[in-house]
């Protein structure tokens, strides 16, 4: 009989704390956070989840040999139960995007899951493989920006899409193992993702900061006086006011401004530093079990990159919040494989 925590391995359960930051990442960066942001991440889940339903179902006789303990190969889910799954879930993941973001959202939810199963059943084991799956996490971020300004959330979701490459291109070593020169062109490629993360886009909608707006002085100003007269103030000295209200205005807000810049980099930091750390022992040690924990860091390591990119857009404390779900699912990963 088939229990809900062999269903929680076939869809890779604790992986799904991966999938939301796509989202958030991508509404912050358009500017289209709003209280339908959550559900637009619920149904990113669900069709993350199909994807390894349908993963699983397509695989079932390779992992017959390769990994005879999966759920399918070992009895404990039926292939049918599996397929029935897959489908299930992409139809609620697809309902569920049209239904809280309308058309917008659903024309970018129909060709994400459309992507899902072309990786799937056809692209994943060719040369095409890893680039339809980064397609899959872009389309994902670009759903998240379906309320706002799409054009905003492209290098966010270029971004992604670069670190799903090189998860994708690792993973496809999991079985054999893997020569020296692959992890350092994925280490690379990391590098490059991190960074990217860590600079600002030029036009990049920021968040407002209070008190941060400057008066426009024309040639003259009238000033308050003390007993409720108003007085002439010429505009030399209207300007030297106005010089010093900016100046005090300035230090008031550099603080947090620099907070704010420097919260990008350092997530993204540690985005680099975990999952380039597993790459490097791969680099050291090109075994099947090392490359398992590569892409493992690669998945689980993923929500950092995502908050770094969410803070990048200007909401600093919700991309602290996408980056927390990291260590969380690393926890979750020692009782149910990401991979």
């Amino acid at each position: 009989m088939t229990t809900l925590a062999d269903v929680a391995e076939l869809v890779r359960a604790p992986a799904a704390l991966s999938v939301p930051g796509d989202v958030v990442a991508g509404a912050a960066a358009a500017g289209a956070l709003s209280p339908r942001t959550p559900a637009l991440a619920g149904a990113s889940v669900l069709l993350y989840w199909a994807g390894m339903a349908a993963n699983d179902w397509a695989d079932r006789r390779l992992d017959a040999v390769e990994r005879p303990e999966r759920p399918i190969p070992s009895g404990r889910v039926t292939p049918a139960a599996a397929l029935g799954l897959a489908a299930g879930l992409t139809a609620a993941g697809v309902g569920l995007a049209a239904a809280v973001g309308g058309r917008r959202a659903a024309a970018l939810a129909v060709p994400l899951a459309a992507s899902i199963w072309g990786y799937d059943l056809l692209a994943k084991n060719t040369a095409a493989g890893p680039a339809v799956m980064a397609a899959c996490r872009g389309l994902d971020v670009l759903l998240g920006a379906s309320g706002g300004n799409l054009a905003r959330a492209l290098p966010s979701a270029a971004t992604v899409a670069a670190h799903t490459w090189t998860v994708t291109t690792l993973s496809r070593r999991e079985v054999s193992g893997a020569d020296a020169a692959l992890p350092m062109r994925t280490l690379v490629g990391t590098a490059l993702v991190a960074a990217s993360a860590a600079v600002a886009v030029p036009g990049a909608r920021r968040a407002d900061v209070p008190g941060g707006r400057r008066a426009d002085v024309p040639g003259a100003r009238r000033a308050d006086v003390p007993g409720g007269r108003c007085a002439d103030v010429s505009a030399d000295e209207a300007g030297g006011a106005d010089e010093r209200a900016v100046v005090s205005a300035d230090r008031g807000r550099s603080r947090p401004a620099g907070v704010a810049a420097a919260l990008p980099v350092l997530l993204a930091g540690w985005y680099a530093a975990r999952y380039g750390a597993a790459q490097a022992q791969v680099v050291r040690d090109p075994s099947a079990g090392k490359v398992r924990a590569a892409v493992g860091a690669g998945i689980t390591g993923l929500p950092a990159l995502q908050g770094a990119l969410t803070a990048r857009g200007g909401a600093g404390l919700l991309g602290l919040a996408v980056a927390a779900a990291a260590p969380l699912g690393r926890r979750l990963a020692r009782k149910v494989s990401p991979t």
